[in-house]
């Protein structure tokens, strides 16, 4: 209990550092849920974390029906880390590093901010909570199925937001997508 609270505590606010202080000062866009709360934020002004609260609620509802086991443990991770993204939000108007650093260390934040979660079946949001049960279903690596996923979110994000860098946001995501990879496989042995 205590190694999952810890989990979702650290990994929250490597999402919420990485979000604010690296990705929204350079428009770039996250795939997955966090993706679509920052292009709420950059299209209608709204908060990233209260969007993704509201996104991942279908999710969560099929999740109390169908895999309760992932509601009780990804719901956790959903509020902590969306409330921890709408609080650290002073950080994006610091000065952040130039656009390439920024995608690449915003995108290893969030991926071991996301692998640590994933470890103890947690989640930061509805996106993760579905690569978990589809990871169960289809037997493929948590980290490829959310590659997938934030690849078609960034694209979305890239066609309607036009300071979106869809090099830089794709490099992130990868980054993202990798981090999370290696953290799940390096210490559960998945492939």
């Amino acid at each position: 209990m205590l190694k999952k609270i810890a989990a979702v505590l650290i990994g929250s606010i490597f999402i919420a550092i990485g979000v604010n202080y690296f990705i929204i000062p350079n428009h770039l866009v996250d795939g997955g849920i966090i993706g679509l709360g920052l292009i709420a934020k950059y299209t209608l002004g709204l908060k990233p974390g209260l969007t993704i609260i509201l996104v991942s609620l279908p999710l969560y509802i099929y999740a109390w029906f169908q895999f309760r086991s992932y509601f009780y443990n990804g719901v956790h991770g959903a509020l902590v880390s969306s409330f921890f993204i709408d609080y650290f939000h002073s950080l994006s108007a610091l000065h952040t590093p130039p656009i390439l650093i920024s995608s690449i260390t915003g995108g290893f934040l969030l991926g071991a901010g996301i692998g640590m979660m994933l470890l103890t079946k947690a989640s930061a949001g509805g996106i993760d909570l579905l690569a978990l049960i589809l990871a169960k279903v289809i037997s493929l690596n948590v980290g490829i199925i959310i590659l997938i996923i934030d690849s078609v979110v960034v694209l979305f994000g890239w066609l309607i937001i036009q300071e979106t860098t869809l090099i830089y946001s794709g490099l992130m995501v990868g980054m993202i997508g990798l981090t999370t990879f290696f953290i799940t496989r390096s210490f559960t042995g998945q492939n």
